[in-house]
Parts: C-alpha cells; sequence; structure tokens
C-alpha cells in the first residue's frame, strides 16, 4: 500500500522557503498553491506538491516573471495539460527578459569602458586641470575624449 503524501503546516513551508505565512496565503487567495482540509488543529495542510510549486513560483520570479505572470503560466497549466503552451510562453517571457538582459550588459559594458579610460586618463596626468592638455600627445584615449573634443572643436 502507497504511503501518504507528506503534508506541511503554513509555518513549515514558510520556512523552508523564507517567506511570510502570509505570502503563502496570498498565493492561495491567487490560486497559485492549494492547501488541503485543515486539521484537527485547525491549521491548514498543503501537500507535498504545494513544496514543488512554491519552489517553481521562487525560480520564475527570481527570473523576473510577476506573480500576474505566473497566475498565467499556471491558469494555462491547467487547461493545457501537455504543457506545451506553458513551455511556449514561458521561452517567450525568458527571450524577452534575456534581451533586456543583454540590452543592460551591453549599456554596462560600455560605463565600465568608459569609467577605465577615465581611470587611466586620470592616472597620466599630474593635475585633473591639465587634462586636456599636453598629455592629449601620448593619451591612447584622446580621439574618444570629450572634453579634448569640446576643447579643440573636434581637431
Amino acid at each position: 500500500m502507497p504511503s501518504p503524501e507528506r503534508s506541511y503546516k503554513i509555518g513549515d513551508l514558510a520556512r523552508m522557503f523564507g517567506i511570510t505565512s502570509r505570502a503563502i496565503r496570498y498565493y492561495e487567495e491567487l490560486g497559485l498553491l492549494e492547501s488541503e482540509d485543515r486539521d484537527g488543529s485547525e491549521h491548514r495542510r498543503y501537500p507535498e506538491r504545494v513544496a514543488v510549486r512554491l519552489k517553481r513560483i521562487q525560480q520564475l520570479k527570481d527570473y523576473g516573471l510577476t506573480l500576474a505572470e505566473i497566475q498565467g503560466l499556471f491558469d494555462l497549466a491547467r487547461r493545457d495539460r501537455t504543457g506545451d503552451s506553458v513551455r511556449a510562453s514561458l521561452a517567450e517571457k525568458y527571450r524577452a527578459r534575456l534581451a533586456e538582459a543583454e540590452r543592460k550588459r551591453a549599456a554596462l559594458d560600455a560605463y565600465i569602458d568608459d569609467l577605465s579610460w577615465h581611470v587611466e586618463q586620470l592616472d597620466k596626468v599630474r593635475d585633473f586641470f591639465d587634462c586636456p592638455g599636453a598629455a592629449c600627445a601620448t593619451c591612447r584615449w584622446a580621439e574618444r575624449c570629450d572634453v579634448r573634443l569640446l576643447v579643440t572643436g573636434g581637431a
């Protein structure tokens, strides 16, 4: 005879996942989780599959999905038990987030590059106000120096 599925009290799940009991109740209100009947002590009991769902919710939130988006995916999963539509929808959401992350990375790389040349530029001049100036002749960044271009008119 198969053993009964393990169940958890709300506080146990909250500790396991580092969230509040209120968050679990809120997820339940949204339809993301389902509790079993309350036990004799009137505590909510959650089956083990809820722990799996909580882990999935955390993963999806970590990848930037909102609770509304997660709710939409869970609703889609209930309607399409093959999982095909959920995988397609999630892949689309991840592609959009990946494109945004790559855009942010490119902007951050440009910022780091800009700061790097400024640090090198400042390390080469004795006086902050000497740049641009005599140091321009040996500065490998002279062509991109916005101050030098402003002072020299781009020459």
